[in-house]
């Protein structure tokens, strides 16, 4: 018979201080995105102007905070060791992976690394939450 213990292992507080830095930069390029002005966006190198330029739709913007932000807080609840990160890691996850398909549906091949790893990272988080309630240690 084994014994469960519920105080989380030193991986647990580095994937959920990591998760959180990663959600933190996601969040901090929502902010940019959503405020940048006409002159930042003309200082930018040409690539980064045209990507900037694009118009898109209000429900992508929705998505895309939704993901960061339910992300950060979800972040914020793990390290709190309470089972609501699960949700809201969910949450995020779908709303960045629905995001992200529609990202690879307009851009090159070669491109493709970043929207891949951010579906993943979603994926493991929930994942790993899940598996944090089961251990007992999210409650």
């Amino acid at each position: 018979m084994t014994t469960n213990s519920n105080k989380p292992s030193k991986a647990f507080w580095i994937i959920g201080i990591l998760a959180l830095l990663w959600n933190l930069m996601g969040a901090s390029a929502y902010m940019f995105q959503t405020l940048a002005t006409d002159e930042m966006i003309a200082n930018m190198p040409p690539e980064q102007q045209a990507e900037m330029m694009i118009e898109h739709p209000a429900w992508l913007t929705a998505l895309f905070a939704l993901a960061v932000f339910g992300g950060v807080i979800g972040c914020i609840f793990f390290l709190a060791k309470k089972k609501l990160s699960y949700y809201l890691f969910l949450l995020s996850g779908i709303c960045a992976t629905i995001q992200q398909v529609y990202i690879l549906i307009d851009i090159d091949l070669s491109m493709y690394i970043m929207p891949i790893l951010v579906i993943l990272v979603c994926l493991f988080l929930i994942w790993y939450s899940k598996k944090c309630i089961a251990d007992g240690i999210l409650k």
